[in-house]
């Protein structure tokens, strides 16, 4: 598991970088290991590191005479010792996003990045990509989010307050029939992943779809329903090629 922590060594150090050849370099430098084991040095000029290890399999210390971190990957090795060390610390580390609130239980920065977490407490909301998230809050304390799936959904953040999943089954589960010829089944709401519309006769009949992000504008030349969405008119079955054809029977341009 990965620790959720930044750790830094400054100082007096000679760093060795090893694979196919060797470099050696000595400075005043100052050493970071992201919690990915990513190996980062900085000296004083300029932006880029004076020798990095991306994402090493391993990262040792060992305190004994001048301090050493060794990081390894593969055939590469990267090893910094400081003889003469201003500082070795841990400091707390979280994935940096866009604000978009306070959290209800300690009232530290709600932010987005690849989902919402709390920079304080670290709580995590599994959030769909395409949500919009709103001003408004829940009861709960919780902003709320925008989502399409058909309708455009209100709901909170956290799923175990506010199913996104139950409010799409409520409005779509069995409002369609499967369009495979000779199934009589209707189309079930899911989650397999992400939400789809499943035959309910599955395994016998495997046809699935998922649903888009946008809502429902009408009925494609297949009989199932298009989705108005951000890259324009879509059919529920995303290989279908009739959505033309309804449009312009429609008298809607495409």
């Amino acid at each position: 598991m990965i620790d959720d922590a930044i750790r830094v060594l400054a100082g007096d150090c000679t760093v060795i970088a090893e694979d196919a050849d060797r470099s050696e370099y000595r400075g005043r430098v100052t050493t970071i290991v992201k919690p990915d084991n990513t190996v980062l040095v900085h000296d004083v000029d300029g932006y880029q590191p004076v020798a990095w290890l991306t994402r090493a399999d391993s990262v040792s210390s060992d305190r004994a005479n001048d301090f050493t971190l060794v990081a390894k990957k593969g055939t590469q090795t990267l090893r910094i010792a400081a003889h003469d060390q201003d500082g070795f610390a841990h400091y707390p580390a979280s994935a940096a996003g866009t604000p978009v609130g306070a959290c209800p239980d300690c009232g530290g920065a709600l932010v987005r990045s690849s989902g919402v977490h709390c920079v304080g407490c670290g709580d995590r909301y599994g959030i769909p990509s395409d949500a919009t998230i709103r001003e408004e809050r829940c009861d709960c304390g919780l902003p709320r989010m925008r989502v399409e799936r058909g309708l455009a959904f209100d709901v909170c953040l956290d799923r175990s307050c506010e199913s996104l999943d139950d409010a799409v089954r409520e409005a779509f589960d069995r409002e369609w029939d499967c369009p495979e010829p000779d199934c009589d089944g209707e189309l079930r709401i899911l989650r397999r992943g992400g939400l789809i519309a499943g035959c309910e006769h599955y395994p016998d009949c495997d046809t699935g779809f998922a649903l888009p992000a946008g809502v429902v504008d009408g009925d494609c030349g297949c009989g199932l329903p298009t989705f108005e969405t951000g890259t324009g008119a879509r059919c529920l079955d995303a290989t279908c090629g009739r959505v033309g054809e309804y449009r312009v029977e429609a008298g809607v341009d495409d």
